[in-house]
């Protein structure tokens, strides 16, 4: 047998299955390499590889009903050819394997996913408040901190109590919606009667002497909410893509507040509730009483704690150890993309942990694209890159033009704490201080 046949038929077999650090210790003693060789290597401690090992070879040595261990481990099986119960047991099992069982890292993750981790009481309290009447929530957090993924919980809940549900996503529209008003609000309006089956009658309600917000507001009342006979939570994801289009921004959130102020005295606007995901804080002018940001359940996501990063880790069947969890996070901070990019490359064999922190910041790291993703946005941005720049230099928290500081936290560079403004985790110091300075 090879080494990989061992593995695989190991895995096939045993009651629970191998971990990843009990497989590499079986291919380093394959390989005749000391525990020392094998703590240098994957940064584990020589102590909890013996434990490990020992573990392995009693578990091994019962499941094969004969002395093995680290000394006569490859002897064993070397010369031992594999019966035909055991080469099908091997097709069948990584035919399996074959098929994708973990999703990899980018997109939100799937409501069925074992890989969300919830942020108490985050959740909680999004899931009570989404059943209150004419309710707004509203979640905020830098890119790929989970904002779609929390919202996707949100609706499911929603789902559950018989309410309908709509997503409208503002990465997915075209520019030329955002060429006028009207044309916003007409797409708007189509985009959520389709996605309830509804006929988009707009042209029996849309008065342009009236405008478009009135226009927008008379259909929803007197054709979307009085065709549906449910609650309707709406979700709008990533609404701060329209804050780059200030006259559109000023009149869709003020109409947004409006709907959730007519709820406090219209019956029927109590069916709207509204969740809205967003990047950063916005940052056009709005009067107080005409946003819809400063009302309703503010939600900020906050990073892993360590704790969290720990589950995470054993929900990818990694055996870690707490220095080990700290180390990734001294990298990476509490980052939740960043910290399952990292696991779902370790999980599957194709680095350990010392090299990905010798790579992190590097162009062949697992974090590359990502980084050079900031990076051309930065570049497009000359005043943005400065002020990027004087926090990379920076010993001590700065402070920062308020319009910079907000777009480098929408896009997870950063921490605001105050009027202060610090780097978001040393991958992004070392990298950004190599390329910028």
């Amino acid at each position: 047998m090879t080494v990989d046949e061992v593995i695989d038929l190991l895995k096939a077999s045993l009651p629970e299955s191998l971990t990843p650090l009990q497989e590499v210790v079986l291919r380093c003693t394959w390989s005749g390499k000391t525990y020392a060789d094998m703590a240098a290597e994957t940064n584990y401690v020589k102590e909890y590889l013996s434990r490990t090992a020992s573990q392995l070879w009693s578990n091994l040595s019962d499941f094969w009903e004969e002395p093995i261990g680290k000394h006569n481990f490859r002897r064993v099986f070397e010369s031992r050819q594999l019966t035909k119960e055991q080469q099908q047991s091997l097709i069948e099992f990584r035919r399996q394997s074959a098929i994708p069982k973990e999703e990899f890292p980018g997109g939100p993750v799937p409501l069925d996913s074992k890989f969300y981790i919830e942020r108490p009481p985050v959740e909680l309290l999004a899931y009570e408040e989404v059943t209150k009447p004419g309710s707004i929530t509203r979640i905020r957090g830098p890119w790929k901190m989970g904002k779609t993924s929390l919202m996707l919980r949100i609706l499911a809940h929603a789902q559950a109590q018989k309410y309908q549900t709509v997503t409208i996503d503002f990465l997915q529209a075209e520019k030329a919606i955002f060429s006028n008003i009207n044309k916003f609000f007409r797409w708007f309006s189509t985009n959520i009667s389709r996605k309830l089956q509804l006929e988009p009658n707009l042209n029996e309600y849309w008065d342009e002497d009236m405008g478009s917000k009135v226009s927008c507001t008379i259909y929803f009342e007197a054709y979307v909410l009085e065709e549906i006979k449910s609650p309707l939570v709406l979700g709008l994801n990533e609404v701060n893509q329209v804050f780059e289009y200030p006259e559109i921004a000023e009149e869709f959130f003020s109409l947004l507040r409006s709907w959730y102020e007519q709820a406090a005295t219209i019956k029927i606007w109590q069916k709207l509730r509204l969740v809205l995901t967003y990047s950063t804080e916005i940052y056009i002018p709005l009067q107080i009483n005409q946003s819809p940001f400063n009302v309703g359940l503010p939600l900020k996501l906050p990073p892993l704690t360590l704790e969290q990063v720990t589950t995470l880790a054993h929900r990818y069947g990694l055996e870690w150890t707490s220095t080990q969890n700290k180390q990734l996070m001294e990298m990476v901070g509490g980052h939740p993309y960043l910290v399952h990019f990292a696991f779902y490359y370790i999980a599957h064999r194709e680095l350990m942990l010392k090299q990905l922190l010798l790579e992190a910041a590097t162009e062949s790291g697992i974090y590359s694209d990502h980084l050079r993703r900031l990076l051309t946005v930065l570049q497009a941005d000359i005043a943005l890159n400065n002020a990027f720049k004087q926090v990379v230099s920076a010993e001590h928290p700065l402070k920062l033009f308020s319009l910079h500081a907000y777009k480098l936290n929408s896009l997870g560079l950063i921490d605001i704490n105050g009027d202060f403004v610090t780097i978001n985790c040393e991958l992004y110091r070392l990298y950004f201080k190599n390329q910028l300075l």
